[in-house]
């Protein structure tokens, strides 16, 4: 999509290259712009600046009157923006392709795209930003079921303290354990999306209540709770 969108402009960039070179050898003016972005410097040229005539930077490298723009104490234009998000939108300008490292949101490249009204790469981003979404929607729901055992007297406070996502299910009775107690299984269950791991509780998984025999990940450890058995269900 990228690649369209660049040949789609390279008429008319190479028709605002060779008036940009023409005009500028005329007047003497370096063919190099220095871009003062958020306090990071950027060196290009005025016909990669020149792809998108209806841009911001367009009208920057052509010094346009109608533009307040100020230079800094080295001669660079002064840019109030996140530099981190500019570096894609200008190797956009230069190859006509979206180049995002993983730990960049495309949200914040829109931004920039936008502020520089670069048409092609607003709709480009856009479009990337629509496909993840729909990607991410489309990511399977699992449940994971987890059964206690739990005597009488604990049966409260074990319901009332459930954490991370975990809710009641059903409680089954078992008849009397030690002490004559009577004691019951308590079925609880959550939902797990997409990668997360439903391991057991020393692969780092929350407990479902504050209430079991893994001192590590409880506050309140009761020797007679026990986890029996953990379900991951498809569904």
């Amino acid at each position: 999509m990228a690649e369209s969108n660049s040949e789609a402009s390279g008429s008319v960039h190479r028709r605002c290259a060779a008036h940009s070179q023409e005009r500028n050898s005329s007047a003497g003016v370096s063919k190099w712009i220095r871009l003062n972005v958020g306090g990071t410097y950027f060196l290009t040229t005025r016909q990669t600046l020149c792809r998108d005539p209806k841009s911001f930077l367009y009208r920057l490298s052509q010094a346009d009157p109608e533009l307040d723009s100020d230079k800094d104490e080295t001669g660079a234009y002064l840019i109030d923006r996140d530099p981190t998000y500019f570096g894609p939108v200008l190797n956009y300008l230069r190859h006509g392709k979206l180049v995002l490292n993983k730990d960049l949101a495309e949200e914040g490249v829109l931004e920039e795209a936008e502020f520089y009204n670069i048409t092609s790469l607003i709709k480009l981003i856009k479009d990337k930003i629509r496909e993840r979404d729909c990607k991410t929607s489309q990511v399977p729901v699992k449940h994971v079921y987890r059964v206690l055992q739990c005597q009488e007297e604990e049966l409260t406070q074990m319901v009332s303290t459930m954490s991370d996502g975990w809710k009641f299910e059903q409680l089954v009775s078992i008849g009397y354990g030690r002490a004559h107690q009577s004691e019951f299984l308590l079925i609880v269950s959550r939902e797990v999306k997409g990668e997360e791991s439903a391991l057991p509780n020393n692969s780092g998984e929350v407990c479902p209540t504050n209430f079991c025999p893994r001192a590590g990940h409880c506050m309140v450890p009761m020797s007679s709770t026990r986890n029996l058995l953990t379900v991951v269900s498809p569904w």
